[in-house]
Order: structure tokens, then sequence, then C-alpha cells
């Protein structure tokens, strides 16, 4: 049974055009998806949506057992699906580190003790325990988003989605967001659903869907979406910077492996053919 599920989906702002149409996708537990697709293709609409911040005009999104058309079950679906968004400085309350993490438990009634345990876990992975006293102010973006992540992590969600998380941040940061990320998704099976306009990141991922106009327009493994150079430009997508170097070099009689490359696979195809 698929851990979230959308139906049939569409919504719209002005009840005019769809910002997401006629939307069906499901994620296992545990599955690391990438959302990828040009401005305005519908991409954060849809983490709302995943959410329940925003309720389908029609159609249903269910998670586990709770669905978005029963209005007693919003709460726990809010619950489960935890959304980090691109500024944490929209998401950063307090002036000490540790009681924003408390913030979230404590509105959803977690008793003080287990929330100091919460604190504790949540800290620790994101690997921020040394900054629980300190002030977000003083920290850097990418130590902010961690702290964000850190925030989401203590409610427990089973799901955390990533819209455009690392927007914001500068390469150093958006390495180090995405290190904590695929360490919660494999070491503690969280299902991650990382909305992203920066190719590079959809290559970490189990598998890659494609919006166009608020539609799903293609999905499948980051390798099969990238592979097909005509179809992903014809949606706004570019080949992730690491490939689209090897396939220059390749063009200039490199002998390095053809494909989609990540910077560390280029890397060590790099060393190996000298």
């Amino acid at each position: 049974m698929p851990i979230l599920k959308a139906e049939n989906v569409s919504f719209s702002y002005d009840k005019k055009i769809n910002a997401v149409e006629n939307f069906s996708f499901s994620v296992e537990k545990g599955e690391y998806v990438a959302v990828l697709g040009r401005n305005g293709s519908g991409k954060s609409t849809l983490a709302k949506l995943f959410n329940a911040l925003l309720i389908p005009d029609k159609g249903k999104i269910t998670v586990g057992e709770f669905s978005s058309d029963d209005k007693k079950s919003l709460f726990e679906i809010r619950k489960r699906v935890g959304v980090v968004f691109q500024n944490p400085d929209n998401q950063l309350i307090a002036s000490i580190v540790e009681d924003d993490i408390a913030f979230g438990p404590e509105n959803v009634g977690v008793p003080r003790k287990e929330i100091g345990e919460r604190i504790e876990f949540a800290l620790k992975a994101v690997g921020m325990e040394e900054f629980r006293r300190s002030s977000p102010e003083r920290l850097s973006g990418g130590q902010k988003q961690r702290i964000a992540i850190a925030g989401v992590l203590a409610l427990t969600p089973e799901i955390l989605i990533l819209d455009e998380s690392t927007a914001m941040l500068d390469p150093a940061g958006r390495k180090e967001v995405l290190k904590v990320v695929e360490k919660l998704n494999e070491e503690q099976g969280v299902t991650v659903i990382a909305i992203t306009h920066y190719m590079e990141e959809a290559l970490f991922a189990d598998r890659v869907i494609v919006l166009d106009g608020g539609k799903l327009a293609k999905e499948g493994r980051p390798e099969e979406i990238f592979s097909d150079r005509e179809n992903a430009v014809k949606l706004g997508l570019e080949l992730p910077f690491a490939a689209r170097i090897a396939d220059e070099l390749i063009k200039r009689g490199v002998k390095i492996k053809s494909g989609i490359l990540t910077k560390e696979e280029l890397a060590e195809e790099l060393c190996g053919s000298k």
C-alpha cells in the first residue's frame, strides 16, 4: 500500500486555470522522489496539496488511511507530511535553536519529556547538536535550513517534502542539506519528496516525475528522464552540469563512460582516463 497517493487531483487558485490538473501519482514508503518542471508547472502547489495546506477541487490525496476529502483527517495528514520551504528564515520563529525545534511538538500536545527527546533526535539527525542553544540569526544559510528540517523532524513525519529548500543556498549549503536528507532517507527510512530546479539533485532520487502545465508529463528513473535529451528540453529541463561536461569531453575524444553522470562519477572517470 502506498504511503501517499494522489487520485485524479485538480486544483485552481482562481477557479479558472488549473495549477494542477487530473494528477495521479503514488509514493512508496522509504522512496526518494524528485519533482521537476519549469516555473509555474505546479510543483509548489503539489507540495501544499500533499500536506493538506490546500485541498483538491477534484480528486483526493491519501496519506496512509487518511484522505483529504474527510475534514477530520486533515490534521492527521499534516502531522504525517512535513514540508520544508525555500526560505528557512520564514520557518524559524524562536530566538534559540532548541526552542524553535520544540515549537511544533508543543503545539500538537506532545508531553514535555518527549519533546526533549525529540529535540535530541532531530538535532542529531541533522548534525546540529552543538548549536542547540545558539541563535538562528548567527547561523549560515545551510545551517538554518538544517534547523528548519530538524523542526519538521521533531514532529516525526512519515514523509518529508523539500519545496525548493536549497534554492537560496550557495553550493556548499546545498551539499550540506542534501547530505542530511540522503542520510535521513537511507538510514532512517524517511520518505522524501524533493521539489527542485537543480537537475543535479534529481540524480540522487529513486524516481523522478516531471510536471508540465500542472499535469504529470513523465516519470521514471533519473537516467531515463535525462537520457531522452530531446523530450527533456521540451519539458524545460536541461542535463545536469556534470553530464553536459561529460558529453562535451566525449565529443573531443576523451575516453570516459557516457551517460548521466554525477560530479563525483565524472571526477572518477577523469582520474581513470589519465
